[in-house]
């Protein structure tokens, strides 16, 4: 029998410990930043590409999220495996009778799921993301637990989902929970391609015109960023809210802006935020 020497374990220890692959997380760009970005936003969560947290303010508070809601949609539809080139019709059971919003897509309107996909995320449409729900395995109640199964998979451990379309206050979450959202999300293809599709035309109709919509967030237009996701939201009781995951200085970035007041602010937030990243990272 072969006895090891005094100190031999611990030798043969750091050997394996040396040869083996370790996983070594790599450095933030933005160790290192100093003073305050002066946000406007109420809560705030601002993460580097290991989800090391940059910056917050008052982030585990729990808060209505309006659209930011459909973000969890578009996931728990591609979970699925549904078709995406099955057609879907608006019915009156999308109309929205919790806020009484409106909507180009009237009674009748046919769209494939994919479309609708993109007009829920892209242009926040209520009615679309409403059929979305409908027209799930269990109809809307089995979508709203499967949207309450994916947080709780995802550890979003304050936040519920209510509906589809993000019109119900009970739709609440933290920005904490949200980043773990958007994270989840930007591994999505079609989300990506949705939240960042500046313009599509849809028809709805057969013997119609097309439909044009755009998206909801001004930043695509700005040169200065590089947006991989992106989410806006708005309901009197949530303010102005926008997800992004965003490139900067070549990293990936989480941002998660709630309640802002003011339709402007979480577009100037975010351009506050990059500038003060860009100058002391």
């Amino acid at each position: 029998m072969t006895v090891l020497r005094p100190f031999a374990h611990l030798a043969l220890a750091v050997c394996l410990y040396l040869c083996l692959p370790q996983t070594v997380a790599r450095a933030s760009s933005f160790e290192a930043l100093s003073g305050s970005p002066g946000l406007r936003s109420a809560a705030v969560v601002v993460a580097d590409s290991e989800g090391r947290v940059i910056y917050r303010k008052d982030e585990k508070s729990v808060r209505s999220i309006a659209s930011i809601t459909k973000l969890m949609t578009a996931m728990v539809v591609l979970d699925s495996g549904l078709a995406l080139d099955e057609k879907l019709t608006i019915a009156p059971a999308d109309r929205d009778l919790v806020q009484l919003t409106g909507s180009r897509l009237g009674m009748g309107a046919t769209l494939t799921r994919e479309q609708m996909l993109m007009l829920a995320i892209m242009s926040s449409e209520n009615r679309a993301a409403a059929a979305l729900g409908r027209h799930y395995p269990g109809g809307t109640e089995g979508f709203v637990r499967a949207m309450n199964a994916k947080a709780a998979l995802l550890g979003m451990s304050d936040s519920i989902f209510a509906d589809a379309a993000g019109l119900r206050v009970e739709n609440v979450s933290t920005a904490h929970d949200l980043m773990k959202l958007v994270r989840a999300a930007d591994s999505y293809p079609l989300i990506r391609k949705a939240s960042t599709t500046q313009r599509i035309e849809v028809r709805p109709w057969r013997d119609r015109g097309p439909l044009v919509y755009g998206n909801t967030n001004r930043l695509l237009k700005n040169p200065n960023w590089s947006i991989e996701v992106s989410k806006t939201g708005y309901l009197n009781e949530a303010g102005r809210c926008l997800v992004m995951q965003a490139v900067i200085e070549g990293e990936a970035v989480t941002i998660v802006l709630l309640n802002s007041f003011g339709k402007l602010t979480p577009f100037g937030d975010s351009n506050r935020l990059r500038k003060w990243m860009l100058a002391d990272g």
